[in-house]
């Protein structure tokens, strides 16, 4: 029975976090809007042909995308009981695009192996106990940092997403890369939802409503819905043209059932990319995968571990050597998929923003990904536009944590400004953690205190250097 002290409640220490059933299931349904945009996003991202002409499939990336995501995320909750939910990593899967779209020889199922691969050694580096050093071999304050950096980077992807903030051409006179709407103003219905979600979201946290922000993703949308079937609003970009006025991707509508279509499982090559690039240019590809996901999933899981309270007093998060293997196994299981590599979504602080604090809230969301697999509707019936007020609202929550920086030390304050002012300004959690693992280790040499650093974390920052250094070694190599 769904009641405190039962065998579920003992199972997912739901009583012992300091939240109940109807938290759990509201976090849940919180964290499946969220991120759910995924399922029509990761298709458009990988919809280019490949050397040979290939396609991967709008129909089929959508379906395995959604299935792939509700299995790992089900996985999370059972096995390591954290409200964490997995999909395909935006930041892996562009490069993924971009790489399989510039250098001619390479298929599909070469670049989703190189996945595959990536995915197998981060698994040997979990099982080995590495990955779980490195962790725990981060000073707290530039763990602190990377909350802080999460929640801009969190609040930013929601102004963006809503077209609050929005990207500037980079043409000629540009003076600023983003701005506010469209030519400096706001514009369109689809942005006036996000406002007012915005502002209703605000109003139920400050007066401490249950349920706040699932309220305002449901009252947010509501009013997408009637907008669009009133006034016909449409996407912001069909396909041929483009309506800054419009929703910025999904334009709320029903769609009809439609059977799955699963034909890209065990489609990956593992090592085509080799046979096709040679060994250099793929193992350096591989590398960058590699170093992302491994950064990343770290980056996020701090953040919303700390954002739920359940970082022990001693910095170390229960389970988390299970949290870690089920995030390498959203590489193999993902690239084996051909949707590219999945991860833990910053989205799932939504979920948290509204309760939720086990992995009972990751089931509820890997089982409503399950359901999406069939039934599109809901998917395509929540704009960005509706769920981007919980991403700003949960980024501040994060942001909050920024009081527990040394400000006086150093060596630890200018690492972690560049490590929560790079992850929303190159959006990407790895670029902010490198740069800040990097100048930790610099500033404590500097200051002559180099005995200080942990040895794993010359290792990491020396990982990092060669990352960054990714670019001028592939023009060395002649690599494209």
């Amino acid at each position: 029975m769904l009641k405190q002290g039962s065998a579920l409640d003992r199972y997912f220490k739901i009583s012992e976090r300091g939240s109940n059933f109807s938290r759990e299931i509201r976090g849940g349904f919180a964290t499946f809007f969220a991120m759910s945009y995924i399922v029509v996003l990761n298709p458009l991202i990988l919809s280019g042909p490949d050397s040979s002409g290939d396609t991967l499939g709008f129909p089929a990336v959508a379906a395995v995308t959604a299935l792939v995501a509700g299995i790992l995320t089900i996985l999370m909750g059972a096995w390591a009981k954290h409200p964490f939910a997995l999909a395909t990593g935006l930041g892996v899967n562009a490069f993924v695009a971009v790489t399989v779209a510039t250098n001619p020889g390479l298929t599909w199922p070469d670049m989703m192996g190189l996945v595959v691969l990536s995915g197998v050694t981060m698994l040997i580096l979990v099982l080995t106990g590495f990955r779980t050093a490195v962790f725990k071999a981060v000073p707290e304050g530039l763990k602190t940092a990377i909350v802080v950096g999460i929640g801009l980077f969190i609040a930013l992807i929601g102004l963006v997403n809503a077209g609050f903030v929005r990207r500037i051409p980079d043409v000629a006179g540009t003076t600023v890369p983003v701005g506010l709407g469209f030519d400096g103003k706001l514009l369109g219905w689809p942005t006036l939802v996000f406002v007012f979600g915005l502002i209703l979201t605000i109003a139920l946290v400050v007066r401490k409503v249950k349920g706040a922000i699932l309220i305002g993703i449901v009252a947010s949308t509501i009013l997408s819905v009637i907008l669009e079937f009133t006034l016909h609003i449409g996407p912001s970009f069909d396909g041929k043209t483009h309506n800054p006025a419009g929703w910025s991707l999904v334009a709320p509508k029903f769609s009809e059932w439609a059977a799955p279509d699963l034909s890209l499982i065990g489609k990956a090559n593992p090592f085509g990319a080799f046979e096709h690039l040679g060994f250099v240019a793929a193992t350096l590809l591989a590398f960058v995968i590699l170093l992302s996901i491994f950064f990343d999933a770290m980056g996020t899981m701090v953040g919303l571990a700390t954002e739920a309270g359940t970082i022990d007093k001693d910095g170390n998060i229960p389970n988390v050597d299970r949290v870690l293997q089920v995030d390498a196994l959203g590489a193999i299981i993902g690239g084996g998929a051909s949707v590219s590599s999945n991860q833990i979504y910053v989205e799932s602080g939504a979920g948290i923003g509204e309760g939720a604090r086990t992995g009972l809230a990751s089931i509820v969301t890997g089982l409503l990904f399950l359901v999406a697999m069939f039934f599109t509707p809901l998917i395509n019936l929540v704009p960005f536009e509706a769920v981007a007020p919980a991403l700003v609202v949960v980024g501040f929550m994060m942001v909050s944590q920024v009081g527990k920086i040394d400000w006086k030390d150093l060596g630890i304050a200018i690492p972690a400004f560049l490590t929560f002012t790079l992850m929303p300004f190159t959006y990407s959690i790895a670029n902010g953690l490198g740069a800040g693992f990097i100048m930790f280790v610099l500033i404590r040499t500097f200051q002559g205190r180099a005995r200080e650093v942990h040895p794993l974390m010359w290792a990491v920052a020396a990982a990092f250097l060669l990352f960054f250094a990714i670019g001028p070694i592939e023009a060395a190599l002649g690599i494209h």
